[in-house]
């Protein structure tokens, strides 16, 4: 056994106070504040990486996020996921060998999956519609070829994976625009790297960033997609779901740039839009760095979150520039009830789907921990009225 593994008996203490409802009740919240919610996050703090349950609160004048439940990770997370029966999932940041499962509301045990011999996990999964399969991306380290990993949802081991038809497979989600033939949309970062040299980019001529269409029954392609220009990296995903059949669902993804003059690099677009039949790069009206980290979708439009220049960059639905909200280190960004939170390094916003958008921050609670760079909203569930 690894010296990682036998720390786990250190890592698996619960802290916390319990899953608690937001303290500002319907009745005395103001009418532009956020709907009660509760974020699952990653973070890093005094004791290192963790990660967690959040709670909004109100504190006299000042609007916190504060920890009610965590638990300690080896290594630092990317992907957070929470499924319906109330366990939520986490991804190790890629090159991860580590997948995680763990209930707040306690009850059911703390599962630990580790990458397969050869392989690495990628930093995001995802489950079925009936609960019983997870999918994770993940990298076959021998050749670096891009991998799915279909997973039993109860036992998180690996029951079989698929190519996906590239290199730096990142995040994968259902293809909501043909319910009636399940499928899978993934990201393929298309970024070169090698195991001895981890993170570290190589080889940057020969780099290969696609978005493709697996079935989800076979994993066979239905279809790969590329970007004009070649060092735009796909990396994060998001549906707008359809208002009516005139206007279908819209992917919106998340670009990060790998061009090696930093003046064609801060230009570089952060956003683009799959309509199911072509990809469409759209550029903001100011630098954003070439850097989006994760998106999330509005009613209106979407959110990138950008830590490069600090803010969260809006956009309209037709990928229009909107303007870019101030944000210290802005990467997380999840859908919630009627907008969506932003997460900075340790700030956060709530801010509402509309152009003339209500914006309310929030500061971390204790100020030492620095959130990462993906969150979730918790459904609404009976148990935490």
């Amino acid at each position: 056994m690894s010296t990682r593994r036998a720390a786990l008996g250190m890592l698996g203490g619960l802290g916390g106070l319990g899953l608690v409802p937001w303290l500002c009740s319907a009745a005395t919240r103001p009418a532009d504040s956020p709907p009660s919610a509760l974020l699952v996050a990653a973070w890093e703090g005094a004791g290192g990486f963790a990660i967690g349950v959040l709670s909004p609160q109100a504190q006299g004048a000042l609007d916190t996020l504060g920890i009610v439940q965590s638990i300690a990770v080896p290594t630092r997370a990317h992907g957070v996921l929470a499924l319906p029966d109330e366990t939520l999932l986490a991804v190790a940041r890629r090159p991860g060998d580590w997948l995680l499962r763990w209930s707040p509301q306690g009850g059911k045990p703390v599962q630990w999956q580790w990458a397969d011999p050869g392989r690495a996990f990628n930093g995001h999964v995802i489950a079925s519609p009936d609960g019983q399969r997870l999918y994770t991306t993940e990298t076959d380290l021998e050749t670096g070829a891009g991998l799915v990993g279909v997973r039993d949802a109860r036992s998180l081991a690996k029951i079989e994976e698929w190519p996906t038809f590239g290199i730096d497979s990142h995040e994968l989600i259902w293809d909501e625009a043909d319910p009636a033939h399940p499928a899978l949309l993934v990201a393929n970062g298309g970024v070169p790297t090698r195991p001895e040299t981890g993170r570290a980019k190589l080889d940057m001529d020969q780099m290969d960033s696609s978005l493709v269409r697996l079935d989800a029954g076979t994993g066979a392609l239905l279809g790969q997609w590329r970007l004009a220009d070649k060092r735009l990296s796909l990396r994060h995903l998001a549906w707008q779901g359809a208002s009516d059949a005139k206007h279908p669902p819209l992917l919106g993804i998340a670009l990060q740039a790998e061009h090696e003059a930093a003046a064609q690099k801060n230009q570089a677009p952060v956003l683009a839009l799959f309509n199911g039949s072509a990809l469409k790069p759209f550029e903001a009206a100011t630098s954003l760095a070439g850097y989006g980290g994760a998106i999330c979708a509005l009613k209106d439009g979407w959110a990138v979150g950008c830590p490069r220049v600090h803010g969260l960059a809006l956009f309209n639905t037709d990928g229009s520039w909107r303007e870019l909200v101030a944000l210290p280190h802005a990467c997380a960004v999840a859908a919630g009830d009627k907008g969506c939170w932003a997460g900075g390094q340790n700030d956060a916003l709530w801010i509402n789907g509309s152009s003339g958008a209500a914006r309310l921050p929030h500061k971390m609670m204790p100020g030492d921990v620095r959130l990462d760079n993906h969150w979730a909203c918790l459904p609404p569930s009976p148990r935490r009225a």
